[in-house]
């Protein structure tokens, strides 16, 4: 199936390195992230669940559970937990969904037959409190993710959530940001008291809320 933006994503049971879940049960009123990953004792693999344990204080820090995925059976990823932690100095410190019956690969359109039909490619989902997507990625098998990015990425929707804003490119959190164009001048002398630089009617930049 096809989830769009906006779409309460799927709910799933699965069994995990941390144990049994149930999907929304296990998010409860955080923001999540489920990355899927081609398959186990893999390269790029390696490399990507090293980052993510590396980054973990950070999805932390913005609320943020983050999960795993791959077709492989539970104890490979027990057993591939210890390759990580020695090639990349950290272990997964997250839970690793075990979906070898495809299950929740094919709720979440995560295996792309012209691809493999075997595999499931690099699918990243964001998903919000109110359980709904915010954003979805598919990278191919060969490509790594850039976690950074991904993190740039939830602060952007967590303050567009919260403001009527938007993020211009290359935002980064702390610089400025964009009024959307929804609200008027009026409305917008309420919501930003300390002004904002006009560059065109539909483009007025203001310094980000909060900071």
């Amino acid at each position: 199936m096809t989830i769009r933006l906006g779409d309460v994503v799927p709910d799933f049971t699965a069994e995990t390195t941390e144990g049994p879940i149930r999907f929304h049960e296990w998010l409860g009123d955080s923001w999540g992230v489920l990355f899927s990953h081609p398959k186990n004792f893999t390269p790029v693999c390696t490399t990507e669940l090293g980052q993510v344990a590396r980054l973990k204080p950070e999805f932390d820090r913005r609320n943020v559970k983050v999960i795993g995925l791959s077709v492989d059976p539970l104890d490979a990823h027990e057993k591939w937990a210890e390759d990580i932690a020695e090639t990349q100095g950290y272990a997964p410190n997250f839970p690793l969904i075990a979906d070898p019956e495809r299950t929740v690969s094919g709720l979440y359109d995560m295996i792309h037959p012209n691809a493999s039909d075997t595999m499931t490619v690099r699918s990243v989902f964001v998903v919000g409190p109110d359980k709904k997507l915010k954003l979805s990625l598919t990278y191919p098998a060969s490509a790594g993710r850039n976690f950074d990015e991904i993190l740039r990425v939830i602060d952007s929707l967590q303050l567009t959530a919260q403001h009527a804003v938007a993020t211009p490119a290359n935002w980064k959190d702390g610089e400025d940001v964009i009024i959307v164009p929804s609200v008027s001048d009026a409305a917008a002398k309420e919501k930003f008291p300390g002004g904002w630089k006009t560059l065109k009617p539909y483009l007025r930049v203001v310094p980000q809320p909060g900071k």
